[in-house]
């Protein structure tokens, strides 16, 4: 699970020209669901930047020069696409451009029919869970990420993409906001870089899961787990155990589900972890 050396020191991100080109060419995938990486220009002080009104990532890629790393929402148009900028010279825009990228389906059987039709006091119950849950994703701290080439929670095969219109029981549902992996049950997961716990819960459809919060909107959720073994506030380190593969709330059977989050928007995990087919 480990990266090799040399990848890992591509992070010093205020520290080396060098990790600037590898933090665009990892990162800068400018389509539905994906990563734009607008360039913010060279100052000594870091810009602000805010896309949908929302804070966005800002990195030093050298010692003058400042990116953006902003999420794009799955249901984003092709075109141009435009930043709020605030830095010493004042308000500015920037701008990037959205490309396409097509999602396969997936139809899901579950024998559990409130899992696809959730009764009345269940809507309660999600409306509460799914409040907790968007209040954890719109966390925007000031620490800077570890790294941004993260390692996979779990070595085990993919099972389920970013991405896929979902249908359960023949029913169309929100598409997959993150990647499936076919891991056995008790396999311990580990976050994919430093950061901090900032939810726990049990919930109707993610189970028992976990929000990791690496820094300035960059967010990790994991779900279906069957133990936790963290608590809110914990201080991780890259690799730290947070629990165990399992199959709570919505599943069919064991497996980790893994979501990123940029700026509040779900994004393809595997841009992060240097594996992304456009």
């Amino acid at each position: 699970m480990l990266r090799p050396l040399f990848l890992l020191l591509c992070f010093a991100l205020s520290l080396s020209a060098h990790g600037a080109g590898f933090i665009t060419n990892l990162l800068n995938h400018p389509v539905p669901g994906g990563v734009a990486v607008v360039d913010l220009g060279d100052n000594d002080a870091a810009p602000q930047a805010f896309y949908q009104d929302k804070p966005v990532l800002v990195v030093r890629e050298n010692k003058q020069h400042w990116i953006a790393i902003v999420g794009i929402p799955l249901k984003t148009a092709k075109g141009s696409q435009t930043l709020k900028v605030r830095d010493a010279f004042g308000s500015r825009e920037a701008s990037f451009e959205v490309g396409t990228r097509q999602y396969r389906e997936q139809h899901i059987t579950l024998k559990n029919k409130r899992q696809v039709n959730p009764l009345a006091e269940d809507l309660k119950r999600i409306d509460r869970e799914l409040a907790e849950q968007n209040a954890a994703y719109a966390t925007f701290t000031l620490r800077q990420p570890s790294n941004l080439l993260f390692d996979r929670p779990v070595t085990a095969p993919l099972s389920s993409p970013f991405g896929l219109r979902r249908f359960f029981n023949k029913e169309e549902r929100a598409p997959h906001s993150g990647l499936d992996f076919a891991a056995a049950a008790g396999t311990p997961i580990q976050t994919p870089a430093a950061g901090r716990v900032i939810l726990v819960g049990d919930y109707f459809f993610n189970g028992k899961t976990v929000f990791v919060d690496h820094g300035q909107g960059l967010i990790s959720m994991f779900c279906h787990m069957s133990q936790i073994k963290v608590r809110v506030g914990d201080e991780l380190k890259r690799h730290a155990v947070i629990g165990n593969v399992g199959q709570t709330g919505r599943a069919t059977g064991p497996h980790l589900h893994w979501n990123v989050s940029l700026n509040g928007t779900r994004v393809d995990p595997t841009i992060f972890i240097g594996q992304f087919q456009p």
